[in-house]
């Protein structure tokens, strides 16, 4: 499966949830990514905390897009990569 990078802008900036609610974020969150087909591997956070690059793995930009649609997330940018490992 097709791995992507999302880039997302958040205007008044992302903020980090503390661990409880992190957690219950991330099992509404994987329902509705498992629910498109997508997996979210992994996630950074600018300095200034208004941009966030994430990693997934999905069939293709659609799933993408509308998994973060159910998620109320913004997306600038999909990128289809390759990872690299050393």
């Amino acid at each position: 499966m097709p791995f992507y990078l999302v880039e997302r802008t958040f205007v008044a900036g992302h903020t980090l949830p503390d661990r409880e609610q992190d957690q219950q974020a991330s099992l509404i969150f994987d329902g509705h990514n498992a629910a498109e087909g997508v997996m979210w591997l992994r996630s950074y956070v600018s300095g200034d905390r208004r941009r966030t690059f994430c990693l997934y793995e999905a069939s293709d930009p659609a799933a993408l897009r509308r998994a973060a649609e159910r998620n109320h997330l913004p997306i600038d940018r999909i990128t289809e990569v390759n990872v690299l490992d050393p």
